[in-house]
């Protein structure tokens, strides 16, 4: 295939090595961990124009470009990142990478534990957002990047930008939130859970220890995905793209038929169960399902936000019934009390919580306006 002009082109990922002690929120130790990220651009001389880019919770590492040639599958964010792009290489130095606990090379369920020779699978400890930030600064040490120009996030991503902004205020210099909220609302928490439920139910999951029986638990991550997948539609845009079209079968009859959302869901499904780790999965929601970052302060967002340092962009969805635009909108009135720097935009499309990974017009209009201030910021002399 021929690589586009406006990509970065042919990437490979970049596995760097912690052998200090990493102590997570829950107690547990890792005593040496993994990371594996993809870079894209240049970075200046003076180490100012890097940009930090975090995964959602199905993302990785590969946000960007091709990984050869015969790769007909870009990096999953290839529409926004890129020269000329909203997030331009041309003009930052951008870093993407998989998050610890991750199941696309960082240490996670899938790895070996040093005391028993096995894949950790279910024993591998309980992380949280703050775990990913701690050990993503760690990185940011090793990078030698001192501050970061942005740091970008959508969904779970946005949520590790704001704690970011949170937990160590003197290191970015804007934070990018996109499609998120403070913390997950019960309806949040209950979808999860049900897609949870789907994968222990399997009888192929065997409690978590299904990689030393040679087997996986496919159906259970089909129906998660295919719960997970729904919420992140919005009812007109799954009628836009499918209405009531049949796939086959005769209606009228009542006989084998299989509507086209049908066949989409279960393709979405199938594809998911075999390039994703149940245990990273359960891990994963339950690290959205804790995310509370005013807990430590007596549930007052306000005072979370008040040592923030850096400016926000603070973006969300009409048609996002996941996390509406009143979640972000909680982060924003935050803000404002708290008196930070903060830029609000609703974007109006029919595409619900998905629509940050689409180039929707407005959104890119939006993004590119901002990060090319950043950009800005960056290129002026000091």
């Amino acid at each position: 295939m021929s690589i586009p002009e406006d990509s970065v082109g042919i990437v490979t990922p970049q596995r760097t090595r912690f052998d200090d002690p990493l102590v997570l929120q829950c107690g547990a130790v890792l005593p040496s961990h993994e990371l594996v990220y993809e870079t894209y651009g240049e970075l200046n001389e003076a180490r100012t124009n890097a940009v930090l880019i975090c995964h959602a919770l199905s993302g990785h590492h590969h946000a960007a470009g091709y990984h050869s040639v015969e790769d007909r599958k870009p990096g999953w964010w290839e529409t926004c990142i890129g020269p000329g792009k909203p997030i331009d290489t041309n003009r930052f130095y951008v870093v993407s990478l998989n998050n610890l606990g991750g199941c696309h090379g960082s240490t996670g369920p899938r790895s070996i534990d040093p005391n028993t020779g096995r894949p950790f699978g279910p024993t591998f400890p309980r992380v949280t957002v703050t775990d990913w930030v701690a050990s993503q600064a760690r990185f940011s040490d090793q990078l030698g990047i001192e501050v970061w120009a942005a740091i970008i996030g959508g969904s779970l991503g946005g949520m590790q930008a704001l704690q970011w902004a949170i937990d160590f205020p003197d290191r970015l210099r804007h934070a990018v939130l996109i499609a998120c909220a403070p913390k997950l609302s019960a309806q949040n928490i209950a979808f999860n859970e049900i897609a949870r439920q789907a994968i222990v139910s399997d009888r192929e999951f065997h409690d978590g220890n299904y990689l030393d029986e040679g087997v996986n638990p496919d159906r259970g991550l089909m129906l998660a995905r295919m719960v997970g997948h729904v919420t992140y539609q919005s009812d007109d845009g799954m009628r836009d793209k499918f209405g009531r079209e049949l796939k086959s079968g005769d209606i009228a009859l009542g006989r084998d038929v299989e509507f086209q959302v049908e066949s989409y869901l279960h393709h979405q499904g199938r594809s998911f169960s075999q390039s994703f780790d149940a245990n990273t999965y359960l891990l994963m929601t339950r690290a959205l399902d804790y995310f509370d970052p005013a807990r430590k302060f007596g549930d007052d967002l306000v005072a979370a936000l008040s040592e923030t340092r850096c400016n926000f962009l603070v973006t969300s969805f009409t048609s996002d019934w996941r996390f509406p635009p009143a979640r972000s909108q909680e982060i924003v009135n935050a803000l404002v009390a708290a008196r930070r720097n903060v830029i609000s935009t609703i974007i109006d499309c029919p595409h619900g919580h998905d629509a940050f990974l689409l180039p929707v017009q407005r959104y890119f209009d939006v993004l590119t306006t901002y990060l090319q201030r950043v950009a800005s910021e960056v290129d002026a002399p000091r």
